[in-house]
């Protein structure tokens, strides 16, 4: 093995940058292989166009006989462009995607008349075999029978020579079983919620959409290193390996010089999203070494989350041709810094508001504050559903790790709008004076814009941080797929707005209040009631920590701990209330996340046993026997000298011993424990029992081996170490 290490060491160290020139001008190529506006103009007719249309920004269904017109211009486009199949392509609760590709050719039943077909039956709807998809006993394995069917909201896509057809994904029965419905009904949910409140300051909004930025953080490490070691081929983490002398302390890798080789994949990688439509913008060196981010331009939640699924699934595949392997995972390395995927999220209208943005006048800027008060009463009241949202067995080793936000939620808002909130805070209960509600416009609310101009302190501990005219939740983990964070806070703002319409009418319609007086008693009432979720200080320490714990904040370390808030009364009761899943769906998606977590820590735990017993104790007997023979060769020349002159020979053979019978005696307790977590029935406890009672040997494997690594002559270790993975560019 350590032969191949040193192959894929000088594989990877003469590589020269792979050949790539760009095409044409990104603005030339934007959405060239997307079915979009332009597209459709081009390829359908008037009626099917304007079917589309209303499908997209009114909801209506398309009918089976527009579909076949819909369907006839998409497949002209994408045979003109080569491509001989097509896919439902879907997210199933595996938190990947998924596709199954089928040609447009057919034949008669004896061969003859062969001929591309694809009709409104093949765009609207097709039944894969679900059997083998999560489901969270929905269904039994026999009943294989699910449904993908066309999300018009999504645009078709050409990917390779395959049409891409972005579809959701259910149940014979009827049961959500995607990652798409939720976020739909959830977004759809938002929208009724938020424009029955814009009404309030402005008549003519017809429709509010969420928007979302993700920033998608990722490692680049040369395929051969990373082919070299098993921990990164069948975990996406390494699960031992002694942190490199240099790491990030000199911060000399963070916004540097991007390497050649990274940089011709980067410009590679963001001409095929081009293509595809996806607006990335910012590319550059992140905090650890070989660590990168790229973000694109804001876009509509259902169509973001679509194309950062897509793109993660792009990024691996143009990797390949650079030779390169792209980790996701949010600590693949130890000692240095993880990735996450902060998730920028607002709310616009379609009269082109950003409803987070402030404005230049009382009335636009109270509706700024309506807004904002809202989305943080909706984080104080469902910190424990938010903090499940982005709970995932990889994520548990990123947060609070003093990198990446603390497993507590709380709310960054900066001094200056905290001070707003304040002077909120003691408006008069009930009517308001003409002088006082004067006052609140003037110098309160209308200073607004001037405030978020000089308000420049950044807090990066903070899980979620306003940051001038978005929320940016940055807990979210680096290889999530974003819908269930963005369902879940999208889902919890949009049930606040429409407790908030109802207090606000009631103020009105009882209280004989007028609407301005009743909206500043509500948010009076909310700034109150979510003081405790507002945190401007230091996420990291353990005073906030203990601060936390006196106001009741939730601290939940594990993904375990954190997912029993998805099925809470709390949460039963949102999801249900608001059409976004019903009992039966949510409680599935529990248990296959629970189902999910149990499996990872399983198979970690098996390959660091088998790394840890087949491959690092043979490397320190092997070089252990090289110093028995020393000390023996030693004791021939020497006679009874050879104890002083052979002492540090000696001292090495027994700390060999003891770091090969501690990992030994770990391992089979582990595997006894995984033996014992087996047996359980329950998911839940079974979950448990991989985080509390197989988990935690996984540091004290790692130690011994870890130690070895330092004492084992450095040509027989077998597996690629951090210094190669890291700085090997």
């Amino acid at each position: 093995m350590s032969t191949l290490r040193f192959q894929a060491l000088k594989e990877a160290s003469t590589r020269k940058p792979v050949h790539f020139e760009e095409i044409d001008r990104k603005s030339n190529i934007f959405g060239s292989n997307v079915f979009n506006e332009k597209a459709m103009k081009q390829y359908l007719t008037s009626d099917a166009l304007k079917g589309v249309r209303d499908a997209i920004q009114h909801g209506t269904k398309i009918d089976r006989k527009l579909a076949d017109y819909i369907a006839m211009g998409m497949k002209e486009w994408a045979l003109a462009k080569g491509v001989t199949h097509y896919t439902h392509w879907f997210q199933p609760l595996t938190g990947t995607t998924a596709e199954k590709h089928d040609a447009f050719f057919e034949t008669s039943y004896d061969g003859s008349d062969p001929v591309e077909k694809f009709g409104g039956a093949q765009l609207v709807q097709q039944e894969p075999d679900a059997s083998s998809f999560p489901n969270g006993g929905i269904r039994n394995t026999f009943e294989a029978r699910g449904y993908t069917a066309w999300d018009p909201t999504s645009p078709a896509f050409i990917y390779g020579t395959t049409l891409c057809i972005p579809t959701v994904f259910i149940a014979y029965t009827g049961e959500a079983l995607d990652n798409k419905i939720p976020l739909l009904r959830a977004l759809s949910a938002m929208d009724e919620a938020a424009t029955e409140v814009c009404k309030y300051f402005d008549k003519n909004v017809k429709k509010v959409t969420a928007t979302l930025g993700w920033e998608q953080e990722y490692f680049l490490i040369d395929k051969a290193l990373a082919n070299s070691r098993p921990d990164l081929m069948m975990t996406g983490r390494t699960l031992l390996g002694h942190t490199s002398a240099k790491g990030q302390q000199l911060d000399d890798h963070y916004f540097g010089s991007i390497p050649t080789r990274a940089l011709t994949y980067m410009r590679d990688l963001e001409q095929e999203c081009m293509l595809l439509g996806i607006p990335v913008k910012t590319r550059h060196n992140e905090v650890a070494p070989n660590q990168f981010e790229l973000a694109p331009i804001f876009e509509e939640t259902n169509l973001a989350v679509d194309h950062n699924s897509l793109l993660m699934d792009v990024m691996q595949r143009v990797a390949e041709r650079h030779d390169f392997k792209v980790l996701f995972h949010e600590k693949p390395f130890k000692g240095v810094n993880g990735s996450g995927k902060h998730n920028n999220w607002s709310l616009a209208t379609d009269t082109g508001v950003n409803l987070l943005s402030p404005s230049k006048t009382p009335m636009s800027n109270l509706q700024f504050l309506t807004f904002f008060i809202n989305t943080i009463k909706a984080v104080n009241d469902y910190e424990t559903l938010l903090r499940a949202s982005i709970a995932t067995a990889s994520n548990d080793h990123r947060l609070g790790a003093n990198e990446a936000p603390p497993a507590i939620i709380s709310v960054f808002i900066g001094a200056q709008l905290t001070k707003v909130l304040s002077e909120l805070e003691s408006v008069t209960t009930g009517k308001l004076s003409p002088e006082e509600k004067t006052d609140l416009k003037l110098n309160v609310v209308g200073k607004i814009p001037d405030v978020l101009l000089d308000n420049t302190d950044r807090n990066r501990t903070s899980p979620f941080a306003f940051t001038g005219n978005k929320f940016e939740f940055r807990a979210v983990g680096s290889n999530a797929n974003c819908s269930n964070a963005m369902t879940t806070l999208n889902a919890i703002v949009a049930k606040q707005l429409k407790d908030f319409k109802t207090e606000v009418d009631h103020l009105i319609d009882s209280k004989d209040m007028k609407k301005d007086d009743a909206i500043f008693n509500v948010l009076r009432e909310y700034i109150k009631q979510s003081k405790k979720i507002l945190f401007e200080g230091d996420g990291y320490s353990d005073a906030w920590e203990k601060e936390a714990a006196k106001r009741g904040l939730s601290n939940f370390k594990t993904t375990p701990e954190a997912i029993k808030a998805k099925v809470s009364k709390q949460a039963l009761d949102l999801f249900e209330e608001l059409g976004i899943l019903n009992h039966i769906e949510a409680e599935a998606r529990y248990e296959i996340e629970l189902e999910e977590y149990t499996k990872k820590i399983q198979i970690e735990g098996r390959v660091l046993g088998d790394i840890a017993r087949n491959h690092v104790i043979p490397t320190a007997i092997r070089y252990q026997n090289t110093l028995i023979e020393n000390v023996k060769g030693l004791k021939e020349i020497f006679g009874k000298e050879f104890e002083t002159i052979a002492k540090e020979q000696i001292v090495l053979i027994k700390e060999i011993s003891g770091h090969i019978e501690g990992i030994n005696s770990k391992v089979l307790a582990m595997t006894d424990e995984r033996r014992t977590a087996n047996q359980l029935t329950d998911a839940q406890k079974m979950a448990e029992a991989y985080c509390n009672k197989v988990k935690p040997y996984f540091e004290d494997i790692r130690n011994h081996c870890d130690k070895l690594e330092l004492l084992v002559d450095d040509e027989s270790w077998t597996l690629t170490k951090y210094r190669e993975l890291l700085f090997t560019k």
